[in-house]
């Protein structure tokens, strides 16, 4: 279906309104398939043309890569978390600076087995000396683990936008707060080097906030019965 200018600059209307892009497909009567890979493609071109603020620092949250395959890249940085630590999941933290002695900050809380960005946070502007109390605060599942690891932007962005796309192909978009946030990671039109899922399966665990059945049924239609694992706890569960 070939979408005309108009189509476009009302995509454009409603993705600075903060819409999402199953809302902006019905706004517009068009099929969601149409209008996602557009509302991507106009957000890859908006960063393109704007100059991004120089990183101020980079941290992901240790054992980011428990049951993951990385291909060429033994240098991005982790460690072993012990059994029955927070595996499969990841948060990450891009800092930018925006202005003198302030910086931009955005988070992303993502499963990497599954269903990709599940939070996101930011742009969130503070003095840079309130950096380190913040990061404390956001890493603090992992802090008897480890301290945050500062890491290299292009491991952030093969984190978060390959779980995006791998989460996409299983049939889930990120949550709506990944898009304001998103713009820190830089545009995307790479293949990430990490393979997700659980030893590259896809294996959900069901959150709190989450539609077990809804997840399975979407799994169920793109890789077929028998080829995810699935725990779905009955009452609320931790967080991820």
């Amino acid at each position: 279906m070939m979408l005309d200018d108009d189509v476009r600059r009302r995509v454009r209307e409603l993705r600075a309104a903060g819409r999402s892009p199953k809302q902006i497909a019905r706004a517009l009567g068009v099929r969601p398939a149409i209008i996602a890979p557009l509302v991507r493609t106009l957000a890859q071109q908006d960063a393109a043309t704007q100059q991004e603020p120089a990183v101020a620092g980079c941290w992901v949250s240790p054992g980011w890569s428990t049951a993951l395959t990385i291909d060429k890249h033994e240098d991005w940085p982790d460690v072993a978390i012990p059994h029955g630590g927070p595996e499969g999941v990841a948060c990450v933290v891009v800092a930018r600076r925006h202005r003198r002695q302030q910086v931009s900050v955005c988070g992303y809380l993502v499963d990497v087995y599954c269903l990709g960005v599940k939070n996101a946070l930011g742009p969130q502007i503070m003095n840079e000396r309130d950096l380190p109390a913040f990061l404390r605060r956001f890493f603090t599942p992992f802090d008897t683990v480890s301290p945050p690891l500062a890491a290299p932007l292009e491991l952030a962005r093969h984190l978060v936008w390959g779980a995006v796309d791998y989460a996409r192909a299983l049939g889930f978009e990120p949550a709506p707060d990944f898009e304001p946030a998103a713009g820190h990671l830089g545009p995307w039109q790479e293949t990430s080097a990490i393979t997700f899922g659980r030893h590259g399966v896809p294996f959900y665990v069901s959150g709190p906030f989450d539609n077990p059945a809804r997840v399975v049924r979407a799994l169920t239609s793109s890789v077929g019965e028998g080829n995810f694992h699935v725990i779905a706890h009955v009452k609320a569960a931790a967080s991820w």
